[in-house]
């Protein structure tokens, strides 16, 4: 039974028995804020490929994940998906309030069965307030997640699509890397459609990058599943 299972076999309550408070946004907190924000909070489990908001949705509610991984992105005109970033554990995400924004500007889709905390928009001022770890929480994603945006920029303007795809599969290693023992597995099901959207080239362009790799050891691709067995051998 993972973490998931054991805290819905528990109820709700059983969030207060896992170890929440090794999370940034709730350090530091006394057994009584931290009673309170649990109080305050709506549990959320979402099997995998499901929405916990779209965008465009109103910003009724900001989230931290406490299991699993997320895609953030954006749809196209033609209504395509482009991931935009990942969210992993003890990340926070749809904090629009953040961006003083009053509707979520991209959708959030579990990758893997996911396990949020929830807490309605109105309490995000009192939060920043009364929780120093939520203010840092907030500071640390956003300046993640406006150096990632950054290095997406340069990369698709000066890299090579070998480049690009390495980056990424770096990058998603380094987010959600599982020590196995042919390498790092990234610990989400991960496609080679996914790796193209996320990296503006073609599906074929990602095929014949991860076959390339996969002849001479650097990686492992099949069943949606990456591993990295030799980083230090994909172009820099």
């Amino acid at each position: 039974m993972n973490r998931i299972q054991s805290i819905a076999a528990a109820g709700e309550d059983g969030l207060l028995s896992a170890d929440v408070s090794a999370f940034l946004p709730f350090a530091d907190l006394s057994d009584a804020q931290l009673e309170e924000l649990m109080r305050l909070a709506t549990v959320h489990h979402v099997d995998r490929n499901k929405t916990f908001f779209d965008e465009g949705d109103a910003a009724e509610n900001f989230y931290i994940l406490l299991d699993g991984y997320l895609r953030v992105g954006r749809t196209t005109q033609d209504g395509d998906q482009v991931v935009m970033l990942h969210v992993v554990p003890g990340q926070m995400f749809g904090i629009a309030k953040a961006y003083d924004s009053e509707s979520y500007t991209m959708t959030a889709r579990a990758a893997s069965d996911g396990l949020a905390l929830s807490w309605p928009s109105a309490l995000w001022d009192q939060f920043m307030q009364d929780y120093p770890g939520f203010k840092e929480a907030t500071r640390k994603a956003l300046g993640s997640r406006i150096t990632d945006m950054q290095d997406k920029i340069v990369s698709l303007a000066t890299a090579q699509v070998e480049q690009r795809v390495a980056h990424t599969i770096l990058r998603l290693m380094k987010q959600a890397g599982k020590p196995t023992e042919d390498g790092v597995e990234i610990d989400f099901p991960l496609t080679r459609q996914d790796i193209s959207d996320m990296t503006g080239t073609t599906l074929h362009s990602v095929s014949r990058c991860l076959s390339k790799w996969q002849k001479r050891g650097i990686v492992r691709s099949r069943r949606r599943r990456v591993v990295v067995c030799q980083p230090q051998a994909l172009p820099a």
